[in-house]
């Protein structure tokens, strides 16, 4: 009897083998035609069944790839589910971007929207123009210059962070923006964890070339906020609360050093109960302009984003926070999958608290203050406040 092997193709991936039993013919007469001996056999079979393994390891390895295809696929397609907003950010190569809603928007309610902030962009570009004639301060901008220009490659954005201004919600949003679904939900970042360098791309990290690009073709905005208020602001959340321990260390020793006589060992050594009065003092002080630029903090804005040397598509404000921030999503194209947190309003810094801040110190240090943030006020159009004493 002989057993014999069957191979037999079904389609690409199926293979049937099969054997049968058959009763052996009988041997010819004929001496010339007798079968090769069994020693002659052996080798042709042991390379036809090598040649069947091997075809049977190829199945397996063609079998096992798509079925792990077919689970990153499954898996791809629960993200989007989660985050609809990712697949408008990492597919949107070829539709309109940002910035080209923004000037020529394609949706009616953003229409009225872009008349607004058209007229935000030329009080900046008048205030800048006087300024640039009246000052005979001329400079070009380095990549250190940018270190708070974030970027968002996915959908061409560049957001220049304000303190004070919303800006860790804004950088959460960011965060949400540039993850590729790491993060669906902004107030699921934790305040610290946005504030990590390395978290956010800023535009200095890029090559000259690279940079001016991105300033050309992205759209570029940022927030601001009424000066004074923004200022009491960072002095309340700076030296009025506990947990600031590394300003009271890295600043408020310094002011109560300079500016408070008779100060106690301990407020020496602590610096936790700096004054309005002392702060204000310290920032109109000529020694402290020579002793390097403000903290980010309460800088101004103008030397913080430069609005003078980059041309910002879109000024936010803080008095309409939400309105201008929901708009930005809706310019990106997910204003229906991400919305910008709420803030709360009852922990905020107003205008009445700022003007009892500003009650307690002279009019000299007004008119002091006011000439450092006067060209913020003037970039952004806000009035001189009722409340200061200038004549």
């Amino acid at each position: 009897m002989l057993r014999v092997v069957r191979v037999q193709f079904i389609d690409r991936r199926t293979i049937l083998i099969s054997t049968t039993s058959q009763r052996a013919p009988e041997p010819p007469t004929d001496p010339a035609l007798q079968p090769p001996a069994q020693s002659e056999l052996c080798p042709a079979m042991k390379q036809t069944l090598s040649e069947l393994l091997r075809m049977s390891r190829i199945c397996r390895m063609l079998f096992a790839t798509c079925l792990g295809s077919f689970i990153l696929v499954i898996f791809y397609f629960q993200i989007m589910r989660r985050n609809p907003f990712v697949v408008d950010g990492c597919c949107r190569k070829g539709s309109r971007n940002a910035l080209q809603e923004l000037y020529n928007p394609t949706q009616p309610e953003l229409s009225g929207a872009a008349v607004l902030h058209q007229a935000r962009r030329d009080q900046v570009v008048d205030a800048c123009r006087v300024y640039s004639a009246s000052s005979r301060k001329r400079r070009v901008l380095t990549p250190g210059d940018l270190k708070h220009l974030v970027v968002d490659e996915d959908h061409e954005l560049i957001y220049c962070y304000v303190p004070k201004v919303a800006c860790t919600n804004w950088k959460r949003v960011m965060m949400v923006l540039t993850g590729r679904g790491k993060y669906s939900d902004p107030m699921d970042i934790p305040s610290n964890e946005a504030h990590i360098p390395s978290n956010l791309k800023t535009l200095n990290q890029y090559s000259i070339t690279e940079i001016n690009h991105r300033l050309k073709n992205y759209l570029k905005f940022l927030f601001v906020r009424e000066p004074f208020e923004r200022l009491v602001s960072a002095y309340r959340n700076k030296f009025t609360l506990k947990y600031n321990s590394s300003f009271h260390k890295r600043f408020g020793t310094r002011i109560i050093r300079r500016y408070r006589k008779n100060a106690t060992q301990d407020a020496l050594f602590h610096g936790a109960d700096v004054r309005f009065k002392e702060f204000t003092e310290y920032l109109v002080d000529p020694a402290t302009q020579r002793d390097g630029p403000l903290n980010e903090h309460w800088q101004t804005v103008y030397q913080l984003c430069h609005p003078c040397h980059i041309h910002y598509d879109l000024v936010g404000k803080y008095e309409t926070l939400e309105e201008d921030a929901n708009y930005v999503l809706r310019l990106v194209g997910i204003g229906d999958s991400l919305r910008f947190p709420s803030y709360a309003k009852s922990t905020r810094t107003t205008d009445a608290m700022t003007a009892q801040f500003f009650s307690n110190i002279s009019t000299q240090q007004q008119i002091q203050l006011y000439q450092l943030y006067k060209l913020d006020f003037l970039m952004f159009n806000y009035s001189t406040p009722s409340y200061l004493r200038l004549d």
